[in-house]
């Protein structure tokens, strides 16, 4: 009992630091979060009203509303509370990275550690999941696209029949906004199976030495909001 207390101590402390957080950046969200409970409210209470059932309706339909209510402002939390941490790092480098280690669903594996940076800290990821090989490349297009091009070349040395995917992640043309590239991978028509995936993961990285001095990604969900002047 006391650890599945102090577990939900610990998870509703998380929740009050997310919005503390996601309120300096985003002044609307306590507007937001109490349309959001009250509306499934006034919906159960109408349905009381106009729907009978006596004083056992007027009892289980507000519950239901509160109820309702409560979980729609933890996803309206959460989705805004993703959306400030993306806005905070996105255009920075290692941002691709945080969204590998924290943000990828477990049919991908990778690294938040790049395969290849140059001097300007653009950066090759890759990643490999059910869409295949994946490399994705952070920084100015035009000069990350040979080194995503020499990337292939090492993959397709290792694995001829397996088929590279190519992102682009950017302000240039039409590059994939970081809060995106997970739906936009998701989205990749699979190509390898859950054993494939093990298999060629494991054989690329063991091919792939990591290079001194790359930075890690950054933890959106740790980003400290900067006070307010």
């Amino acid at each position: 009992m006391a650890a599945e207390k102090a577990k939900r101590d610990g998870r509703i402390k998380q929740m009050i630091e997310i919005y503390r957080t996601t309120k300096v950046h985003d002044r609307n969200l306590p507007w937001v979060l109490l349309a959001v409970f009250i509306a499934p409210i006034l919906v159960s209470v109408l349905l009381a009203w106009l729907l009978p059932g006596g004083w056992f309706g007027w009892v289980i339909w507000p519950i239901s509303g509160i109820l309702v209510g409560l979980l729609l402002v933890m996803i309206v939390l959460g989705r805004r509370a993703e959306k400030m941490a993306y806005q905070q790092i996105e255009g920075r480098p290692g941002a691709v990275g945080a969204v590998v280690q924290g943000a990828l669903r477990r049919s991908w594996r990778g690294s938040e550690v790049p395969i290849a940076i140059n001097r300007n800290q653009d950066a090759v990821y890759r990643v490999v999941g059910r869409g295949g090989v994946v490399l994705i490349s952070e920084g100015s297009r035009a000069r990350t696209e040979r080194m995503a091009a020499d990337e292939e070349r090492k993959v397709k040395r290792a694995l001829r029949n397996v088929e590279v995917v190519h992102l682009y992640v950017g302000p240039d043309g039409d590059g994939i906004p970081l809060a995106k590239l997970s739906k936009t991978l998701v989205k990749l028509k699979p190509k390898l199976s859950r054993n494939e995936v093990a298999a060629v993961y494991n054989r690329l990285s063991s091919l792939q030495a990591a290079p001194v001095g790359i930075p890690k990604g950054m933890d959106p969900n740790r980003i400290r909001s900067q006070r307010p002047r």
